[in-house]
């Protein structure tokens, strides 16, 4: 069983900054992709931004420039570093990992969290 745990949501002023958290815990052989995807009220989930085991990164064309993407691999970590905060980046942001476990390769997504950015 694996599962992944978000952390640092809120509920932030315009321009201010959120730090999110992502730890992957269980029978966890290898990781290879981890990313954060987000989801707006009515909205269809999108890519936020991914990161590769080799620390290749990918971001939305909304967020560049104001998020960055990192991983710890000693810790199965990732996180996403949110400035520059935005009314519309108002979301619940889900943790997604691509990884082996001790039986196949899948993709594993958090429970989500919270972000809020007041305008």
């Amino acid at each position: 069983q694996v599962q992944l745990v978000e952390s640092g949501g809120g509920l932030v002023q315009r321009g201010g900054s959120l730090r999110l958290s992502c730890a992957a815990s269980g029978s966890i052989i290898r990781i290879y992709t981890m990313g954060w995807y987000r989801q707006a009220p009515g909205e269809q989930r999108e890519l936020v931004a991914v990161i590769t085991g080799g620390g290749s990164t990918n971001y939305a064309d909304s967020v560049k420039g104001r998020f960055t993407i990192s991983r710890d691999n000693a810790k199965n970590t990732v996180y996403l570093q949110m400035n520059s905060l935005k009314p519309e980046d108002t979301a619940v942001y889900y943790c997604n990992a691509e990884l082996d476990n001790s039986r196949y390769r899948g993709n594993y997504w958090g429970q989500g969290t919270q972000v809020t950015v007041s305008s």
